[in-house]
């Protein structure tokens, strides 16, 4: 395998790469489901299919009554998705050691951005994170550049093989090999692994520990 290039910066996804906040995402997601007569998907069926930023893919599952669906899914999110929100192990301690390489620090996320910033704050992280960008805070959602664009800015670090960006998910290697950086997947059950074809990953990490070794091994001298 290709040795991969030393970070300067490293843009991790949110949802499933950082934390767990499926409980929230599945109740909330379920509630707008019921007000327009659909069968309840389960936690695993949710965990496949969020994706997309809420407005590139409620339309598609609600139609034109998207916005109305929304707003329901919102006003269920609101109320529970501090509560449910959990670290994944040793993310908190990856943070901190990439922080303490000198590393700069973003998060790339199609959960809507106000949202995505509470949970960050709620996890005492934010002096950990550069810049935190979710839905609707670029002109596009990931897969689209803009997002990375916009985690970077004020870093004086611009697109390369040097920004890794780390995702659980498919359309987070796409949004890396478009932007021009290193994908690096944290690999979950998730995702199939032919969702992976045409997007493949630069290297695999199956933990936080393991996401910090890349990192740690990818610095060092040849």
């Amino acid at each position: 395998m290709t040795p991969l290039p030393a970070p300067a910066a490293i843009l991790f996804d949110w949802d499933n790469t950082l934390v767990d906040n499926w409980a929230a995402i599945a109740g909330a997601l379920n509630a707008a489901r019921g007000a327009f007569g659909h069968p309840e998907m389960s936690e695993a069926a949710v965990r496949g299919w969020v994706r997309q930023s809420m407005r590139n893919s409620f339309p598609d599952m609600f139609g034109e009554g998207w916005t109305e669906a929304r707003d329901i899914f919102y006003g269920s999110f609101r109320a529970k998705h501090l509560e449910a929100l959990k670290p994944l192990p040793g993310a908190g301690e990856l943070l901190r050691r990439l922080n303490g390489l000198g590393l700069y620090v973003g998060v790339v996320s199609n959960k809507h951005g106000g949202y995505l910033r509470k949970e960050i704050g709620h996890l005492a992280w934010t002096a950990l994170i550069g810049r935190a960008v979710g839905a609707g805070d670029a002109a596009e959602d990931k897969p689209a550049v803009a997002p990375v664009d916009l985690a970077l800015s004020g870093s004086g670090i611009g697109r390369s093989g040097a920004v890794w960006f780390v995702g659980d998910a498919a359309i987070d290697m796409e949004c890396a090999i478009r932007a021009g950086c290193t994908p690096v997947l944290r690999a979950t059950e998730d995702e199939p692994e032919a969702g992976f074809r045409d997007w493949p990953p630069a290297a695999v990490a199956k933990s936080s520990e393991g996401i910090l070794r890349l990192a740690v091994d990818a610095r060092r001298p040849i």
